[in-house]
């Protein structure tokens, strides 16, 4: 069996021709490296297609590939050369390798191949051109043992022998290729392969009105779309009814004197029964039968080197199962097999529930789960790991890959053991080390991890009887892996902080001090302080420093408990280590430790995060030189690394929120790197503009530099930051901006030395919070308002907060600057509810015990969207008295089992959502909310948050109780961590960006894919920022006509979307309607249908119905039924999206005139110009009153009204001259609508807003879309104000009347975006520049020529020589 196989750095691609099974490779290098052109030729529904298109591919393309050699970075590049594999049964297939892959990568590649993904224990040589054979070892690199690249060289695969963990991992892996559970099949791969066998089979098309009734529907119910969101689980192929481990087991010692390992019972499809002998060099068939051992081999023949082997030569029912789950797996996307080393947790899960069936291999998985250790061999040693890949060289582009990915790689395991770790803990499967401590501060170590309750030093102090209970509230994270240094340090702040509580200093709301409001204070507090310093460990992560150490770090939240997880400083917990303190304080302050050569590194670090180095002065009044925190501290461990640990204050304080319960309120790193920004540019007139690839943040730092004239300008490229980089450091920023540095210490207990200097750094701390007051805060809350940004969930919100520099405690200050807008006021609200109603469940979790979890979590649903009343008058006083007494009594509580939870009513635990709404958001739930709250979006938000699963079924909100305990199936850990990001390819991101803006399609999608696959080799195709290069390199190949390579990327977005936010995240929706408008630009209307009738199912459940990212989907439905002719449907659907919008934004919105706008193109395209003057008078009066007169889309409005009456009247002559046409006036209607379908010219202006429209349903407020066009906007403006003309895309194939009008309003609107998914925010988001029908016709002049290209059969535009075509169109046409 011959197969070709091309490979990565993380998977290969193999083809057996003879079966046709084929695996597309994860790395597709040849995307990267050997096209410079963007139509790649895979197609993903098809990927055995693969192969033949990158030859065409290679000829048309040699003359772009050389142009681009010279310039593109020598980042990622790989070069790939054949290598023949033999393997063990004698087959051969071919991989195409690099030097620089490591053995360890080749024998990846093979697990990944058909022909050998069974193969798990042998050696592999390498046989060379000139006869030498090489054994290689598993890490070495190919080019240390042979130079491949001479050629001739091929791989033989030798049986090794096993050992008891290579066969217990052999049967590991044969039990994970006889299961289709890691195999995850995207909705849009199935309905793409459903419309295929459709058109294969000639099946009639005229079913799109059922697709109309369920998306009108999704949005009248959204109920019924939880019965929609989950696919059915792929049916099963059995290949053998069981594999376990035998009762024989272990060996005797006098038969593992002859080699024998494991034995294994296996009952075959065929009823048989067999003992299998796993020896050290093969599997056989024993003779055992019933209860005795007999370890003969029963037939010589019935003997293999792998167990697959042996059991395909003993049924031949396994051989034929096992070939159709390996041809199942291949038709696959080869995404859809990659598993995620960061899964996202679900909300839903199926319904009915899934019987549950007896599985003895599932049973012994489970018997030996040691929560996160390995089962055989020692525990990893997880500290060790971490800072010994930290210490990899990394000077040039190779060396950063194999050390990002080293990195990456061990800090998902780490966090992989930290959570199934946290869950023993919490579950009290693992000891504590100090048990004689109070239950909250048990510390706990397991699989070398530190593991240890986020405490509250001061909660003890609340009550005395609550100590016994104190685990039941968490409080301050400030866990130290060392019992004497964290406990002294807990003590001591809690006698420094008694009176931490008693002091109200709140600006905006004062709270009576009872034992209920200090216990909500000191559980915000933990939650800060623990949040706190994993930002401040993901800050000096990201500064790099040689020589100084970071702990690697998760937080879990589970079962309303939340739990730190540390990497193990060497030898803390060993023996005295009263002198490893070298620097900082653990007691307060007392007594500060100060050692030079880690204050030099600690300065070099302050250096780069904006923090000022000054002097504290200790208990004894001495000062001392800090350069961070007086809390932070520096140890030294056994290995003599010097580690900082106690990040809780990288920022500075905020000085809006002063006070000691607020000593945890910092500013957020965005927010600080903005500022710096700001007044750099404001010290510095003469701008430095910096090369691409010479600062992190290079491109970005240009548009900032650009545009930060003023305060505000700086904050808006700020905004941009969202998705594309969650949590940028003041690290990421110029060097001619260090000079303005923060004092940590300012507005903190501590004493500072030096009063001049003090009083500045506490008016520069204060200048930071009143920029955040003055001018972020209202410039975000102006683009909410544009829809420049607009969030769609809680998730989506929290995103753009921070990008924005915004802490989450401001929601209510934002929310009280636009109630004007319902949609945003329905999600803000909604926003603050489900985040207080968090704290009020995990409270009833934390103290529920494990047989009362799932009924505790249906009735506090019930309680907070139905309508429970008080058992009796005694409970009718309110959640808030009872919850207080079953703080202080627990034993109580416990004795009556029920009654933690049987207490709670609807009212009660409204009253806590209000109170702790007030006092942490400073607002005023209103009282509508409980109505509110009966929705899908609201509960979605709110299981995300705790964790909870509950089952896809259809609730009656309405009803007083809608849920029951059995709906609860799950209680999943909530986990933030530290996983390293790739900075190299953002960079190159950011580059690519802004060579698209500009047009220069050939170096952009060349940044990206170079991006891509730097990302493919650190972190494996399925991560978030892999989804965002895949949506820009469908954008790059979108403009330049290929609409089907845009098709295979975007369906890859889509895969990593799915598969790492969420079935139902926005950015998945997007995706969806993205792939919609890539397949109506190949006239596939059906298929695009599908996909939007999923993108709004997936709205639905996001953001409900009345969001206007829902209103420009209606839009776009409307806009493809029109280009299939079905007016009446269109009309439905424009007539919902104006309803929609007159409702959330107002009759007067720009957005309301753009309905009325497409209403009166729909008209038009009917032939019936009055309705269409009527509506587009509407849209001229909204324009007039919003833009003025002058603005270049109310001209564009006039247009269009001019050229409506034109042919209205030349309607009503033709009218007068025909008397039939006057007695039949729809007869001269449907003529028109005929005429215009079939070559009037028109049709363009059809298809061209349907194109235009399209890309409204994609989104705004997501951080790659938006910033893609802004970056786009920002050239486009600074070159129209130079007066240069940046090229827009292909020019026309053919002008008629009304696309001459287009044209026209093209060359008005002077910012025009980039992407089709830019064309949305544009539209509906870019505010004063693009709101409005005119960009609209803007859109539809370039979309329509790119969609038209397809639809009359002409080639699409590639890049390469027809770019130059392209250039000269567009200047003939200038």
């Amino acid at each position: 069996m011959a197969g070709k196989s091309k490979g990565g750095k993380s998977k290969a691609k193999a083809q057996a021709e003879g079966q046709g099974v084929s695996v597309e490779p994860e790395v597709p290098v040849a995307d990267v490296v050997e096209e410079a052109k963007p139509e790649n030729g895979q197609v993903s529904e098809a990927p055995a297609a693969d192969g033949g298109a990158a030859d065409v591919e290679k000829v048309e393309g040699d003359a772009a590939v050389a142009a681009q050699a010279a310039e593109k970075p020598a980042e990622g590049e790989l070069h790939l050369y054949p290598v023949t594999v033999k393997t063990q049964s004698g087959e051969k297939l071919e991989l195409q390798l690099s030097p620089g892959d490591s053995v360890i990568d080749v024998k990846q590649f093979l697990l990944d191949a058909p022909e050998t993904c069974f193969y798990t224990c042998y050696d592999l040589i390498l046989h060379t051109k000139d006869g030498l054979a090489h054994q290689l070892e598993d890490y070495n690199e190919i080019s240390e043992i042979a130079d491949i690249t001479t050629g001739g060289c091929t791989l033989q695969m030798i049986a090794a022998t096993y050992d008891e963990r290579s066969i217990r991992s052999h049967l590991r892996r044969v039990r994970e290729l006889l299961s289709l559970s890691s195999l995850h099949v995207s909705l849009s791969t199935s309905l793409a392969l459903q419309q295929e066998s459709a058109q294969a089979k000639n099946a009639d098309t005229g079913k799109t009105a059922g697709q109309e009734l369920d998306g009108l529907n999704f949005m009248e119910d959204n109920t019924v779309a939880l019965t929609s969101l989950l696919a059915s689980a792929p049916a099963e192929i059995k290949c053998v009814d069981s594999i376990v481990f035998s009762s024989f087991n272990p060996p005797p010692s006098y038969r593992r004197l002859h080699g024998d390992l494991i034995y294994i019972d296996v009952v075959t499809l065929e009823g048989n029964k067999y003992c299998i002998t796993g020896s050290s060099k093969s599997f056989y068939v024993n003779a055992s039968n019933g209860s005795i051992l007999d370890s003969r081999p029963l037939k010589q023949s019935h003997e293999a080197s792998t167990l697959v082997g042996l059991l395909q030569n003993v049924s031949a029912k396994f051989n034929k199962g096992f070939r159709e789950i390996l041809d199942h797996k291949a038709s696959a996307h080869p995404f859809e097999n990659v598993q995620a080393l960061l899964p996202v947790t679900s909300w839903l899960g199926a319904y009915p529930v899934q019987e549950h069936k007896r599985d003895a291999a599932r049973a012994e998985d489970s018997v030996v789960l040691s929560y996160g250790t390995e089962l055989i061999g020692m525990q990893r040693d997880w500290n060790e790991e971490l800072q010994s890949c930290r210490e990899f060289p990394h000077g040039n582009p190779q060396e950063r890959i194999l050390r990002g990915r080293a990195l990456y790689k061990v800090t998902c395991d780490f966090v992989d053991a930290a959570v199934k770790g946290a869950v023993g803990v919490i579950n009290r499967c693992i000891p504590p080390i100090n048990p004689t401590d109070p239950e909250c501060f048990h510390m706990y170590v397991h699989n070398n991890i530190f593991f240890s309750f986020a405490v509250d030093s001061d909660y003890e102090h609340i009550s005395k009887d609550q100590k016994p209970d104190c685990q039941n509230g968490p409080g301050r994270s400030m866990p130290v892996p060392s019992p004497d240094l964290g406990a002294k340090a807990d003590r001591d702040h809690a006698d420094s902080s008694v009176a931490l509580n008693s002091k109200t200093e709140e600006p905006n709301s004062v709270l009576e001090a009872s034992a209920e409001a200090q216990i909500a204070d000191s559980e915000q507090a933990t939650y800060a302080s623990a949040n706190n310093d994993l930002k401040g460990t993901k800050s000096y992560q990201e500064a790099d420093i040689p020589g100084l150490y970071n702990l690697a770090m998760a937080i879990i939240d589970y079962r309303g408990h939340r739990v730190v997880a540390q990497s193990i400083i060497p030898g803390i917990l060993q023996g005295d280590k009263s002198d490893s303190l070298l620097y900082g304080s653990v007691d307060n302050g007392k007594k500060i430790s100060w050692n030079e050569a880690f204050h030099a590194k600690v300065v070099e670090a302050a250096n780069r995060l904006h923090v000022k180095e000054h002097s504290v002065l200790d208990g004894s009044g001495n000062p001392v030189k800090l350069a961070a925190t007086v809390e932070c501290k520096g140890i030294v461990g056994s290995d003599d690394r010097h580690y900082i640990l106690d990040l809780m204050r990288v920022t500075p304080r905020d000085s809006n929120y002063i006070g000691l319960q607020h000593r945890f309120c910092v500013l957020r790193p965005e927010l600080v790197a903005s500022f710096v920004e700001v007044e750099s540019t404001k010290k510095s007139p003469v701008q430095k503009v910096p090369d691409i690839p010479a600062e992190l943040n290079g491109p970005e730092s240009r548009d900032q530099h650009d545009s930060a004239s003023d305060a505000t300008a700086a904050s808006v490229d700020k905004d941009d930051k969202s998705d594309e980089s969650p949590a940028p450091t003041p690290a990421e920023s110029n060097d001619s901006t260090v000079e303005i540095l923060f004092n940590p210490n300012v507005f903190t207990e501590y004493k500072l030395a030096g009063s001049p200097e003090i009083a500045a750094d506490e008016a520069l701390v204060k200048k930071v919070g009143s920029y955040l007051l003055d001018t972020v805060i209202p410039k975000f809350v102006q683009n909410l308002c544009s829809l420049d940004v607009s969030p769609m969930d809680g998730q989506t919100l929290t995103d753009v907060l921070h990008s924005n520099g915004i802490n989450v405690r401001y929601l209510g200050k934002v929310a009280g600057m636009i109630k004007h807008l319902p949609h945003l006021w329905d999600l803000f609200s909604a926003e603050i509810i489900v985040r207080s109603a968090k704290h009020v469940v995990k409270e009833i979790l934390r103290q529920s015990p494990d047989h009362n979890i799932a009924p505790a979590v249906a009735h506090f649903l019930n309680c907070f969207a139905g309508k429970v009343l008080a058992a009796s008058t005694k409970g009718s006083a309110g959640s808030t008295q009872s919850k207080t007494q079953k703080k202080l009594s627990p034993s109580a509580s416990s004795r009556k089992g029920q009654s933690v939870y049987s207490h709670l009513t609807s009212d009660g635990v409204w009253s806590d959502i209000k109170e702790f709404a007030r006092h942490k958001y400073q607002f005023e739930v209103p009282d509508d909310a409980r109505v509110g709250a009966k929705k899908i979006a609201v509960l979605r938000n709110l299981c995300q948050k705790v964790g909870v699963t509950i089952a896809a079924r259809k609730y009656e909100l309405n009803s007083a109780a809608p849920f029951q305990p059995s709906d609860i199936l799950n209680l999943q850990p909530i986990v933030k961590h530290s996983v390293p990001t790739c900075t190299d390819a953002r960079k190159l991101m950011e580059a690519g960006k802004i060579r698209m803006a500009e047009g220069t399609l050939n170096e952009a999608y060349a940044l990206f894919s170079e991006a891509f696959s730097l990302l493919q080799q650190i972190n494996g195709p399925m991560h978030k920022d892999a989804a965002n290069c895949c949506r820009y390199l469908a954008m790059v190949l979108y403009h330049a006509g290929d609409i089907a390579g845009a098709i295979v990327q975007q369906h890859r977005e889509l895969i990593i979307n799915e598969r790492c936010l969420g079935l139902d995240h926005p950015d998945t929706a997007h995706s969806y309607g993205n792939m919609a408008l890539f397949y109506h630009g190949l006239n596939q209307t059906e298929l695009a249908l599908r996909h939007m009738s999923r993108t709004l199912l997936l709205l639905s459940l996001a953001s409900g119905p009345d969001h206007p990212d829902v209103a420009a989907t209606l839009i776009n439905v409307a806009m493809m039924y029109q280009d299939a002719s079905n007016m009446s449907t269109a009309l439905r659907y424009l007539q919902a999206a104006l309803t929609k919008n007159e409702r959330i934004l107002g009759p007067d919105h720009v957005q309301t005139a753009v309905c009325y706008h497409a209403l009166a193109i729909a008209f038009s395209s009917m032939g019936n110009y009055k309705l269409s003057v009527q509506h587009e008078t509407k849209t001229h009066g909204i324009l007039v009153k919003q833009l003025g007169s002058d603005d270049s889309r109310t001209k564009d409005s006039e247009n269009w009204l001019k050229t409506f009456k034109e042919r209205e009247k030349q309607v009503n002559a033709q009218k007068q001259k025909d008397p039939l046409l006057q007695a039949h006036p729809g007869l001269y209607q449907a003529v028109q609508a005929a005429a215009i379908k079939y070559g009037d010219g028109s049709a363009n202006v059809k298809k061209s807003l349907n194109a235009a429209v399209v890309g409204e349903g994609v989104p705004r407020g997501r951080g790659v879309d938006e910033r893609g066009a802004k970056a786009t906007a920002e050239v486009r403006k600074k070159a129209a104000a130079r007066g240069v003309h940046l090229r827009n895309g292909p020019a026309a194939n053919r002008v008629s009347e009304l696309n001459h009008i287009l044209n026209l309003i093209n060359s008005a609107a002077s910012a025009s975006s980039a992407s089709p998914t830019a064309n949305t925010q544009r539209t509906e988001s870019e505010g004063p520049q693009s709101n409005g029908p005119a960009l609209n016709g803007a859109k539809e002049a370039k979309d329509t020529n790119r969609l038209s290209a397809k639809v009359d059969g002409q080639a699409p535009v590639g890049l390469g020589a027809s770019l130059e075509l392209k250039k000269q169109k567009s200047k003939q046409k200038a």
